[in-house]
């Protein structure tokens, strides 16, 4: 680490290009510190938004029409507006409207912070998407295995879960990735609330050192390196759930 720190130190004092995440101590934490908040919000926000989207999806096909209407209309509010202004209503719109406590100096302690907020708004978003693909490979189940399921004595939930679900994950895994992977790279957009990503320490760092093209460089690496992680772990995932002769 010493002999890094100390390349690029002497690069900045050679060429001028100023690199600090590298060779200084404070700015190496705030941009690790970032990219632990952004795997973090990534992580929580997929395993939610994978869930939101099973559940969703078997809503779609419950006999009580209510439900039906409610999970089509949740699909299409959050599928047809901005995150961004979805992050804007949960915070600034939902947020005020919750109780709050007060801390000893009198200052307003919020319900749910700023990174609890996020998460929400990024799972709610993604998960509309996921409700949607989940559908179409389950639609993709033939009719005659669940028929099958029923008549050993299956439940709905039962069949859905151990017999519908494996097989319909398998058909719209390639969908699923793709929908991962754009949740990943929208996780940027809780800067607008201030949730200390990636993105946001670069910001602090750059303004403070006034060096943004170098840093704007290592946030373009860093989220390669991110993506390029979760695509790779995704195509583990889709090649040993990958039955021969089924979703190919």
């Amino acid at each position: 680490m010493n002999a890094v720190a100390e390349f690029f130190r002497n690069l900045y004092e050679a060429t001028g290009l100023n690199f600090t995440v590298f060779y200084d101590p404070y700015d190496r934490d705030r941009y690790l510190r970032g990219v632990w908040t952004t795997i973090y919000l990534s992580v929580v926000s997929i395993g939610l938004s994978i869930v939101i989207g099973g559940v969703g999806a078997w809503l779609q096909g419950s006999p009580v029409a209510l439900l039906r209407r409610l999970v089509n209309g949740f699909v299409v509010v959050f599928r047809n507006t901005p995150p961004l202004v979805q992050i804007f209503f949960f915070y600034f719109g939902l947020g005020t409207l919750l109780p709050a406590s007060f801390d000893a100096s009198g200052l307003r302690q919020p319900l749910l912070n700023n990174v609890q907020w996020a998460i929400i708004s990024l799972s709610l978003f993604a998960g509309a998407f996921n409700v949607e693909i989940f559908r179409s490979g389950i639609e993709a189940v033939p009719r005659t295995t669940v028929e099958a399921a029923e008549a050993l004595g299956y439940t709905r939930l039962g069949a859905y879960l151990f017999i519908v679900l494996p097989l319909a994950l398998r058909v719209c895994l390639p969908s699923l990735n793709n929908n991962l992977v754009n949740l990943l790279k929208t996780t940027t957009l809780a800067y607008a609330i201030a949730v200390p990503e990636t993105l946001y320490a670069m910001k602090q760092i750059w303004s403070e050192s006034q060096n943004v093209p170098e840093m704007m460089s290592v946030l373009l690496a860093t989220y390669i390196a991110l993506v390029g992680l979760l695509v790779w772990i995704m195509h583990r995932w889709e090649r040993a759930l990958a039955i021969p002769g089924y979703g190919r």
